[in-house]
């Protein structure tokens, strides 16, 4: 007996808005039994104080499948562009932008 989901396709929209993206350079990652967040943020030089921007819940399951597939890109990415820089964890500091301090 054929499956009449099996063949269907979903269709994903994305509007002009939605696809011009939110840049983050943080991400704040929690969970609890149920769900995973992840909060992305962007933090601006020489500003003390940064605001989420985009905040996504996820079942455990999908926050699974999101590791799998990053995992994933990032080897494809790597094969193709060459090895990513890790960035110590420990001493990562988003507000260091480096480069010389604007001045008024």
């Amino acid at each position: 007996m054929n499956d009449p989901n099996k063949n269907q396709q979903l269709k994903i929209e994305l509007t002009e808005e939605t696809g011009q993206g939110i840049y983050s350079n943080l991400a704040v990652i929690s969970h609890s039994p149920t769900e995973f967040v992840i909060d992305f943020i962007r933090v601006m030089p020489g500003i003390p104080k940064a605001s989420v921007k985009s905040r996504i819940i996820l079942t455990p399951e999908h926050a699974k499948r999101l590791f799998v597939a990053l995992k994933d890109n990032v080897t494809r990415f790597e094969k193709q562009f060459g090895m990513i820089k890790h960035v110590d964890e420990g001493g990562f500091n988003p507000i260091m932008f480096g480069g010389p301090a604007g001045q008024a």
